[in-house]
């Protein structure tokens, strides 16, 4: 069963606008540049292209089927097709956060994947954060970039553009995203004094090994 499979239409709808103002608090995004999307019933909730958080009612969530059917008083976000892609590649992914924070967006605008410069890589499932090539917004080969850049990982940059955290629950997606931009401001930090030294793959599976069964559980 999926962990959000619990929550009702509009509780899904209200924690999706209670995240998009949290992310906006916390800096994590701004304006309204980032989009949520919550797995729901054939399909997914998903923010709406333009529109202010702060403005947002539950109305305002907007529905997208599998087959990109939309049901809704706005058109969903521009970038609806790689959150209705992932959730169809992914069935371990039941929210997907879309955001610009400043460290990852950095680092994506040099094409620069995270490395295993910490531990705390585990918990995106592997030794780096990989940098998806650059194509343009809403595109179906930005969907394309972004869906193989998360193969066996929980989030990824994209190149020129932002960041995507993936989780079993919106609050897991959230979190993850606070922790891939806070190893982003680790990395920057470290390259204005030179290139880190790296954990090895054999490191960063031992943590994935011993943190299986507990970390955030969303």
């Amino acid at each position: 069963m999926n962990e959000m499979s619990d929550l009702s239409d509009l509780a899904k709808r209200e924690e999706i606008i209670r995240q998009c103002l949290e992310m906006n608090r916390s800096g994590l995004n701004q304006g309204t540049s980032g989009n949520i999307s919550v797995r729901h019933g054939e399909g997914m909730l998903i923010t709406p292209t333009s529109l202010p958080y702060d403005t947002l009612v539950p109305e305002d969530i907007v529905f997208v089927s599998m087959e990109g059917e939309v049901r809704g008083r706005h058109k969903p976000s521009s970038e609806w097709r790689f959150h209705r892609d992932i959730l169809r590649e992914r069935a371990d992914v039941n929210a997907v956060v879309h955001a610009h924070p400043t460290y990852c967006t950095t680092l994506a605008i040099m094409n620069r994947e995270i490395p295993s410069i910490h531990y705390m890589l585990a918990v995106v499932g592997g030794p780096n954060i990989r940098c998806a090539p650059y194509a343009i917004y809403g595109s179906e080969e930005l969907s394309r970039n972004a869906v193989e850049a998360l193969h066996d990982r929980k989030a990824c940059l994209l190149e020129h553009h932002g960041m995507i955290a993936v989780g079993k629950s919106l609050a897991q997606a959230m979190w993850l995203a606070v922790e891939v931009e806070t190893l982003a401001r680790q990395y920057h930090g470290c390259l204005q004094i030179g290139e880190p030294r790296l954990l090895s793959e054999r490191q960063i599976q031992d943590v994935i090994d011993k943190i299986a069964g507990y970390g955030h559980q969303g």
